[in-house]
């Protein structure tokens, strides 16, 4: 994931090519935004990612936690979701499972 991560080719995890130490770009614990693409379909898309993040916090997610937004055609909608997290392992491991869900298209 060397794109993401920024690091020089073959540096160690946690430094840069010169061989310095490199700063983390997010320091834990955050609170960070999840935003998640998807149909807009009856029983609700937003339902369903809330019930997803619900599962992968291990908690219920508060309303005041989630925003929609509807594509201008109505097709889509974007749902960004803010969220405790503490550790950048944990961060990970959430994009691997919305890179395995069928109903999101899109997730950033």
């Amino acid at each position: 994931m060397k794109a993401e991560d920024g690091m020089g080719e073959g540096a160690p995890q946690g430094t840069t090519a010169g061989g310095e130490e490199k700063k983390p770009l997010i320091e834990y614990p955050t609170v960070y935004t999840f935003k998640v693409m998807g149909r807009q379909e009856p029983g609700g898309f937003v339902e369903y990612v809330r019930e997803l993040f619900r599962t992968l916090m291990g908690t219920e997610i508060s309303p005041d936690s989630i925003r929609e937004q509807p594509s201008s055609k109505g097709t889509y909608v974007s749902v960004s979701v803010s969220v405790y997290l503490l550790s950048e392992d944990h961060r990970r491991s959430i994009y691997v499972r919305l890179r395995q869900e069928q109903r999101i298209v899109y997730y950033l």
